[in-house]
């Protein structure tokens, strides 16, 4: 055989190979954290500045692009190139865009799919809740559950992010817009938690239900903008971590009528020139974070890690972080964070969203023009 027919040969089987990769675009490498060894596998690219990743039951997943586009990946890690119909009007304006996918908890039953956007309005746009379900390569039966009011025409601190709960109940972060003040206004529904039945009702026992003037739908009030919300495992409880200002990155547990004291208290100061927000860091009525930052990383996407592949982490929270590309891992004992470390910096991009997949590995998506889906699996 000749030397250019082995090459070509040589070619042939390498092609072959990454075939039967199901599409897995590269490996970036081996990290060694203080508990795992780790690799990095890039899964799927060219993804437009993608937010957020839920995994259907037959192994397909739903990934969302904040420009407006709901795209479907295959069990084999392939793009379709087609995104999928029936996604709702998304006002991409700003941080706005297209947000967060979630399944109904009895989506085997019922194949409910959640979607939060920015959609417009009187008034300009804000964070909206719609679901709908997956037929072949369409949503249908849109239902729009929740509309952020009042709306406005500013570009920032969306919120967007989807949690059940045990008992079915559906909770959606929401910025307080770029307005700060707006986030201490019972009768707005910017800078809060909201909770609803997965069908758009409101909870009888809402902590504001009663209440003159105030928006029944809220849940806690005085947040700046989340975009991490995750169950804890133990207790069921809603965490959330949100933006600071310049520094006040917070972890949270969210419950019902709490006020976590945005803009009145914060860790964080004014942009550029470092002044002081509100009354300082401390006052009565307000709750304290259970952890923050300083200076800020920028915390987007978050999951308690509860699978097999990393044992030595069950138990950990996962923060993704858009400043220095990195993602945190927290150790806690209860209410307390004991121990951080800061992986993989600026290794893959902007970390926008954290999952842990069924198959008990670690999925990451990156907020970027050319937004990877990777994958972290554990070597030992």
């Amino acid at each position: 055989m000749s030397s250019a027919m082995r090459f070509r040969l040589f070619v042939l089987v390498v092609v072959l190979c990454v075939m039967s990769a199901g599409g897995a675009a590269a490996d970036n490498g081996t990290f060694r954290s203080e508990k795992h060894v780790f690799r990095i596998v890039t899964l799927v690219e060219g993804l437009a500045h993608p937010w957020s990743l839920a995994f259907l039951p037959d192994g397909r997943m739903l990934v969302t692009e904040r420009p407006g586009r709901l795209r479907m990946v295959s069990k084999d890690f392939r793009l379709d190139p087609k995104p999928v119909e029936g996604v709702p009007q998304v006002a991409a304006v700003g941080q706005g865009g297209l947000f967060d996918v979630a399944l109904h908890p009895k989506y085997a039953e019922n194949g409910w799919i959640y979607l939060s956007y920015s959609g417009p309005g009187a008034g300009g746009w804000g964070t909206e809740l719609m679901r709908a379900k997956l037929d072949g390569h369409r949503l249908t039966q849109q239902q729009v559950l929740f509309r952020l009011e009042p709306k406005s025409r500013t570009g920032q601190h969306f919120g967007g992010r989807i949690v059940f709960d045990r008992q079915g109940y559906l909770y959606l972060t929401l910025g307080d817009r770029g307005e700060k003040e707006r986030a201490q206004r019972l009768d707005d529904h910017a800078g809060s938690v909201i909770r609803l039945h997965d069908d758009g009702r409101v909870p009888a026992d809402n902590p504001f239900a009663k209440r003159a003037g105030a928006k029944p739908e809220k849940f806690t009030l005085g947040n700046r903008n989340m975009q991490g919300a995750a169950l804890h495992p133990e207790t069921g409880e809603l965490w959330t971590h949100e933006h600071g200002p310049q520094g006040g990155d917070e972890v949270n547990v969210m419950r019902a009528g709490r006020n976590y004291g945005w803009p009145v208290i914060t860790y964080g100061v004014n942009y550029g020139i470092g002044t002081r927000i509100g009354e300082g860091t401390v006052k009565p009525g307000m709750e304290q974070p259970l952890y923050h930052w300083v200076p800020s990383i920028a915390p987007s996407g978050m999951a308690f890690y509860e699978g097999d592949k990393f044992a030595n982490w069950r138990g950990n929270l996962l923060v993704g972080a858009l400043k220095d590309q990195m993602l945190v891992r927290l150790e806690l004992d209860g209410e307390k964070v004991t121990k951080e470390e800061r992986l993989i910096k600026n290794t893959i991009g902007r970390i926008r969203d954290v999952r842990v997949g069924p198959d008990g590995h670690i999925y990451l998506l990156t907020d970027e023009a050319n937004g990877v889906l990777a994958r972290l699996e554990a070597m030992k």
